[in-house]
């Protein structure tokens, strides 16, 4: 082989394992954990421990409802975030009689440190949470309200989705190709999405153990045949209106669908007007029953 051939080949394998490994170092960048303060329980909450199916311990804040077999929801918080995200929501259901339970996934708030797995591995921690609070409530209707990562946790479990009585998904990206992709589109424009996007995906067999297609809660929702309420946000570059169109589609049971005018993909996480509020009281009510 000529000599410049030689060196052209030399720099392109060069080339090609830097940006693998530059992938493999920005890959390692989204899936640590870290922990954050999360303010103590007051009044009616209480602050507990719950441990996942796989042995980590995760924080917890659970607020009483009006009776001890009260209907209840467990609210499940968004990536890089904590219970403290869902705690004016859970305030205001116990405040109305439902029991509420608040969860901090593994890698986030104070609960153990681990990786972060867009809903993977989190789906144990949601479950141990979900079973918790069913047991607690003398087998009453349990509802969940999960935003981004926590509805993706809700659905994407070994066995399916969590056996909830109401769902509620807010901001739930539909598969994690289609996630990584917008998520480098709306910083770097759609053409280099479309190349990077691979390099992030496919960490996941590595890393997890399973295969871009198995993070997709669009699929598993069609595992899901109870109650179910969409909110997707009109202005979210992360979760475009038509993949939150896309997820309400595949969804086989009784469903609504709300997108939120003004509103991107972290505004989602904090919803807490008076619009939401009403809907998502009405909601509950005609599906776990007011308390």
């Amino acid at each position: 082989m000529p000599l410049n051939r030689r060196i052209v080949l030399l720099c392109l394998i060069l080339g090609l394992a830097a940006g693998l490994a530059l992938s493999w170092v920005a890959g390692s960048a989204m899936v640590r954990g870290e922990s954050s303060p999360v303010p103590p329980a007051e009044g009616r909450a209480r602050d507990l421990r719950i441990r996942s199916g796989d042995g980590l311990v995760l924080a917890a804040t659970y607020w009483s409802g009006r009776r001890p077999d009260s209907p209840a929801i467990l609210l499940l918080h968004g990536v890089g975030s904590s219970r403290a995200s869902t705690a004016p929501t859970a305030a205001w259901l116990a405040g109305l009689g439902y029991a509420a339970l608040t969860l901090d996934f593994r890698g986030h708030g104070q609960s153990d440190l681990a990786e972060r797995s867009f809903g993977l591995r989190e789906a144990s921690d949601a479950r141990a949470a979900f079973d918790w609070l069913k047991r607690r409530q003398r087998g009453a209707p349990v509802a969940v309200i999960g935003n981004s990562l926590g509805g993706a946790a809700a659905l994407l479990g070994p066995s399916g989705p969590l056996p909830a009585d109401a769902l509620v998904l807010q901001a739930v990206y539909p598969d994690i190709r289609r996630a990584i992709r917008n998520r480098i589109a709306a910083r770097l424009t759609a053409a280099p999405a479309y190349v990077l996007e691979p390099l992030l995906s496919f960490q996941s067999k590595p890393r997890f153990g399973v295969m871009p297609g198995d993070l997709s809660p669009l699929e598993a929702v069609r595992r899901y045949r109870g109650p179910l309420f969409v909110i997707g946000g009109l202005d979210d570059r992360s979760t475009p209106p038509e993949e939150t169109r896309a997820l309400f589609a595949a969804a086989p049971g009784a469903k609504r669908l709300w997108l939120v005018p003004g509103r991107g993909h972290a505004a989602m996480g904090d919803l807490r007007d008076e619009a939401y509020r009403g809907r998502i009281r009405r909601f509950l009510g005609t599906t776990i029953g007011a308390p």
